[in-house]
């Protein structure tokens, strides 16, 4: 953590009122950043580009100097369901929030930009554990190929810009994440959010069975939200390249193992039933994080259940505060 980097900044963080985004502007906050900015979608549509251009107009000092940074969180974003049924919103939005704020962040002369991109544009058959270097090897998983290859594109925007103009931005893959104050909304929540909603509320009305999409067997890495956000702040301090950088854990569970650790955790004592006839989603994500820990030091810290079980408290207190 350099925190004299950040003194002085006026950082922009799209998306910082959602899940990750609160961490991230909780910890500019604590490393003692000037200003820290955050659109609401009330406010600025990004997927327009006057709402953009609008943005950055607003978020310029006094004397008209840009933000010094955007780091750029905000996404359509939802489970294999919502995915299912919308893909052609996930593109379009991803994409047009994404290219539109580069080009006009680079236009505007914010020093730096700092792009989330997705475990999702990983190739469906790539090799475990996924690598940088595997990202165009393949096609990524159907039901969420659109969404993860919107977000790819910010690969591409931010080495074509560094090459053509110089500009400096970054391009961080983080795994999935998750955590307290997740989506638990069943319509659109990802996988851990919707199995420990889908158990506590099972656990509550007693009831003898619960359904699960798939057979269990594919696996997934997962990390902690407060992690993610250290991982990319240190990248944000000290990273100036545009080779993409998994962000994650190392560490791999089946959803057949996830989901009986969340049954263990939240007390459910009924019988776990797998709809088959659901999809599986993509085989098996786990990155490689070696890139992450060589160039700027990342390391997650949060064990899976340790996370798992904060995430499964703070759920319990706001589902029983309604």
């Amino acid at each position: 953590m350099n925190t004299a980097f950040w003194h002085g900044k006026r950082v922009i963080v799209t998306g910082g009122a959602g899940f990750l985004g609160r961490v991230i502007v909780r910890k500019l906050e604590e490393r003692g950043t000037d200003e820290v900015i955050v659109p609401r979608s009330a406010n600025y549509d990004l997927t327009k580009l006057k709402a953009i251009k609008q943005l950055l107009a607003d978020s310029s000092s006094e004397d008209g100097a840009p933000a010094d940074m955007i780091i750029h969180l905000a996404a359509r974003v939802g489970g294999i369901g919502a995915n299912r049924a919308n893909p052609a919103t996930f593109f379009y939005d991803n994409l047009m929030m994404g290219t539109q704020l580069i080009h006009e962040s680079y236009k505007a002369g914010v020093d730096k930009f700092v792009a989330i991109g997705t475990v999702c544009a990983y190739p469906k058959f790539a090799p475990i554990p996924f690598r940088e270097d595997d990202l165009w090897n393949g096609y990524p998983e159907e039901t969420n190929a659109p969404y993860g290859l919107a977000k790819k594109m910010m690969l591409v925007q931010s080495q074509t810009y560094r090459k053509q103009y110089g500009y400096n931005s970054i391009f961080l893959l983080p795994v999935n994440l998750y955590g307290p104050e997740d989506n638990f909304d069943l319509e659109t929540s990802h996988v851990i959010p919707a199995l420990i909603r889908k158990c506590v509320e099972a656990k509550a009305r007693g009831d003898a069975t619960l359904t699960a999409w798939g057979d269990g067997s594919p696996t997934r890495e997962f990390l902690y939200m407060d992690d993610a956000a250290e991982g990319i702040l240190l990248a944000a301090e000290s990273y100036n390249d545009s080779k993409p950088v998994n962000i994650g854990s190392a560490f791999e569970i089946s959803i057949k193992e996830l989901l009986e650790t969340i049954v263990r955790l939240t007390g459910f004592e009924g019988e776990v039933q797998w709809d088959s006839s659901k999809p599986n989603g993509q085989p098996r994500r786990k990155l490689d994080t070696s890139r992450a820990k060589a160039l700027f030091g990342f390391e997650s810290q949060t064990t899976f259940e340790d996370g798992l079980q904060r995430t499964i408290e703070w759920y319990r207190r706001v589902a029983s505060s309604k």
